[in-house]
């Protein structure tokens, strides 16, 4: 029987010698999108180190080779940090389209439940071709947003302006609904979920116990305040329209 082997895409060509294979390099530019924000700021060696949980001299060493690739995917400063070149965005874009398609996916047709999606795709979102991924697209009739409410890009790159905030920055007796949760942490999703907190239900914020302590929300038509944690507070990104 013949055997068919999936092979991972070769990353970029170095000037200065071979860098890491492209699923770290993938890794990188997607933590490098997501930290520098809406303002594409740039973001420090430590930042990228933490959302990595790798060391700073690490991190160091694969950006200057980041820089060096031809095309570059960064634009690298010692010291001041580093942010995505015009080619390492649209890479970075491609992975994150790839891993909240791939998310869709299992949730919606296999039937993953929304806190195991997240490492299946992290697994995945490297190896699938331009072809499956718009044949997934189709097959779910072109989402727009994965099941923690996170935004797809479009094929060109694309992404809705949104104004996210956090559910911690609403007033006392503000009313919002929930636009997207993170995605991060599995026991974190499994408790939002036992609360009836999901993209679209609608949070009315009580107030805060003293000392900085938990939040007191109300939770859709819900009379009864649930606490939450700052953490987790801080996890749910809301919009008041």
């Amino acid at each position: 029987m013949m055997k068919v082997l999936m092979k991972p895409p070769q990353a970029p060509t170095a000037k200065n010698g071979a860098v890491s294979g492209s699923e770290a390099i993938d890794d990188y530019l997607k933590a490098i999108f997501q930290l520098s924000g809406r303002e594409e700021r740039q973001v420090s060696s430590t930042e990228v180190a933490g959302a990595l949980d790798i060391t700073a001299a690490s991190v160091t060493n694969m950006l200057q080779k980041l820089a060096a690739l031809e095309p570059p995917l960064v634009v690298y400063e010692k010291h001041r940090g580093v942010q995505l070149s015009k080619a390492g965005k649209k890479r970075a874009l491609e992975i994150i389209r790839h891993h909240r398609l791939l998310e869709t996916f299992l949730h919606q047709v296999l039937g993953y439940p929304w806190d195991e999606v997240h490492q299946e795709a992290e697994r995945l979102e490297h190896f699938i071709s331009e072809r499956f991924e718009e044949r997934i697209a189709a097959k779910l009739g072109h989402p727009e947003f994965d099941p923690h409410g996170h935004a797809i890009p479009a094929m060109d790159g694309s992404l809705p302006t949104q104004e996210p905030r956090s559910l911690s920055q609403l007033r006392p007796g503000q009313s919002a609904k929930v636009s997207s949760v993170s995605d991060k942490d599995p026991e974190m999703l499994r408790y939002l979920a036992s609360q009836g907190i999901r993209p679209g239900v609608r949070l009315t914020l009580g107030g805060q116990l003293p000392f900085k302590g938990a939040y007191q929300v109300r939770i859709g038509t819900s009379t009864k305040p649930a606490l939450l944690s700052h953490s987790l507070a801080e996890a749910i990104s809301v919009a008041l329209k």
